[in-house]
């Protein structure tokens, strides 16, 4: 893709999630949504091949769905209420049609089945922003009209958002496929504390964002796509496979790493709003997710590929790639749990 075409599109998706952030008037969210979706498409085939097309094809034809139930919550919101505003959604149809199509958007379950097949599809770059950016745009929405929510439905999404995310990671080998599901489960904690503490999902996708980028950028820096791939690099750079391994524990929530930070808060958060059996079925799914992640480190760097270190002629070639902002994203994806009481006292 030509550089003045790469901008072009790069800032109309940019441009496209802005105005949903910073808009109040619901035509103006649907606008910057398909904006935002239009624009993601290009980016999706960037590396054009059969499964990229096939992959973006079942993006545009789910955020497409989605996008014409937003229209259809927001018309019968329009009837009831009179103004486009958002606000107090005073229609339970409209309030449930609504969050559906964001469900969607997002991928929480059961309408996740998109996001692992598009994410297996697309290059790791496109794939990073599939699971990082794309996820503002729906959670600033739900994030504005949460008090009008159905609790109940986001908690039965929640719930099996994160069953699903834990068991269908687990036969996985695609490192694509893993993060994929890995983000139905980090969805999932995050519509569970949407009703109750809203502003603890942002600091929920913040971590969330942080850590997913860090992976995503070190297995750009190897070209890793598969478990196979992972197992090669305590060879090459034994630094890297550590760096590996502490992300993807981190990942799977493991004290004393930073992705406990938003599990141990959301799980204080619904105890204290007296949900007992919630957070201890969402604790249990997770160590789905804590086993898959243990798998790929021990994949990564305890496992050594049959070739000596010492040889003259290097087996494979070291990668050339900048990553500028991975230092520091690796640091706050494992080091901030020390700063819990601070983040605690701004929730």
């Amino acid at each position: 893709m030509k550089p003045p075409i790469l901008i072009i599109i790069t800032s109309t998706i940019i441009l496209g999630t802005t105005i949903v952030l910073f808009s109040s008037h619901w035509l103006m969210i649907w606008i910057g949504f398909e904006m935002n979706m239009l624009a993601i498409i290009p980016i999706l085939m960037k590396k054009f091949n059969p499964r990229a097309m096939e992959a973006s094809t079942k993006y545009f034809l789910t955020q497409a769905t989605a996008s014409m139930l937003l229209m259809l919550g927001i018309i019968i919101n329009l009837l009831h209420s009179g103004h486009w505003t958002i606000s107090m959604i005073p229609n339970p149809i409209a309030s449930t049609v609504i969050t559906i199509a964001l469900a969607m958007k997002l991928g929480l379950s059961p309408f996740h089945f998109w996001v692992p097949e598009v994410t297996q599809g697309i290059s790791l770059s496109s794939g990073m922003i599939l699971l990082t950016w794309q996820k503002i745009a729906p959670l600033s929405v739900l994030y504005q009209i949460s008090p009008s929510i159905n609790p109940n439905l986001l908690m039965a999404m929640a719930a099996t958002s994160v069953l699903v995310g834990g068991w269908g990671g687990l036969n996985q080998t695609q490192l694509r496929k893993i993060l994929a599901y890995s983000s139905i489960a980090h969805m999932g904690w995050m519509a569970a504390i949407m009703v109750y503490n809203p502003t603890l999902m942002i600091l929920n996708l913040t971590i969330y964002i942080m850590m997913t980028l860090g992976t995503f950028m070190l297995f750009m820096y190897n070209l890793s796509t598969t478990t196979l791939s992972l197992s090669h690099t305590w060879n090459k750079s034994p630094l890297i496979a550590s760096l590996i391994l502490a992300l993807m524990l981190s990942l799977g929530g493991l004290p004393p790493l930073s992705g406990f930070i938003p599990k141990w808060m959301v799980i204080q958060e619904l105890t204290k709003n007296d949900m007992i059996i919630m957070p201890m079925f969402m604790a249990i799914t997770a160590l789905l997710n804590l086993y898959f992640y243990m798998r790929l480190t021990y994949a990564t760097a305890l496992t050594m590929f049959p070739s000596a270190n010492n040889m003259k002629m290097k087996w494979q070639f070291e990668s050339m790639k900048k990553m500028i902002f991975l230092p520091p994203l690796i640091v706050a994806s494992t080091m901030l749990l020390p700063l819990t009481p601070m983040l605690s006292i701004m929730n």
